[in-house]
């Protein structure tokens, strides 16, 4: 099963970057509850083996695109994500000091931390797009204005399954024109 829940995540984040308008290093965030895709309660069975599916199927596109994964942590380490050291001067991040264990953090944000290069833990991003697989809450971590996105994945395992990008806020009242491109 471990094999689907990385080719739905893989498809997800697919749909989510087609749809998100983003430019090279900006951060997509991601909170994942394997509790809730083994269809459990949030935060009660933590699972490595899923956490490492689903990234194995997000991680790679986003590389590949030039794009920085920040994997959330849940509220045991305050919301922090788990991001390349790398974003840190790009994205002027402030750094915290925890390592993300499963029981502390999630399998999801450990698994993560694992994985990346240089893994380090912010208390905040401003990312322009994000998926949230199981009810994790990543709307802080998004940049204004956030759009939901109807994703043609519904569920990962039994996790309920949100995508959302972000737009400039419009501004200038009604004799200003936009740039179509960017809505």
């Amino acid at each position: 099963m471990p094999d689907d829940y990385g080719s739905a995540a893989n498809a997800a984040v697919k749909q989510l970057l087609d749809a998100a308008k983003l430019e090279i290093n900006d951060i997509v965030v991601v909170g994942c509850s394997t509790s809730e895709v083994a269809g459990k309660e949030i935060g009660t069975s933590p699972g490595v083996e899923i956490a490492a599916a689903i990234l194995e199927g997000i991680l790679p596109t986003l590389r590949e695109n030039g794009l920085f994964l920040a994997a959330g942590c849940c509220e045991h380490l305050e919301r922090a994500l788990v991001i390349e050291k790398e974003a840190l001067s790009i994205h002027g991040l402030i750094r915290v000091n925890a390592v993300p264990k499963p029981e502390a953090g999630g399998a999801f944000a450990a698994e993560a931390y694992k994985m990346f290069n240089e893994p380090v833990l912010v208390q905040a991003v401003m990312a322009g797009a994000g998926l949230d697989i199981g009810q994790t809450m990543i709307g802080m971590h998004l940049r204004p204005v956030v759009v939901p996105l109807r994703l043609d994945i519904k569920k990962i395992g039994e996790a309920p399954l949100l995508g959302a990008r972000t737009r400039p806020r419009f501004v200038g009242g009604e004799r200003a024109v936009y740039d179509k491109s960017l809505v």
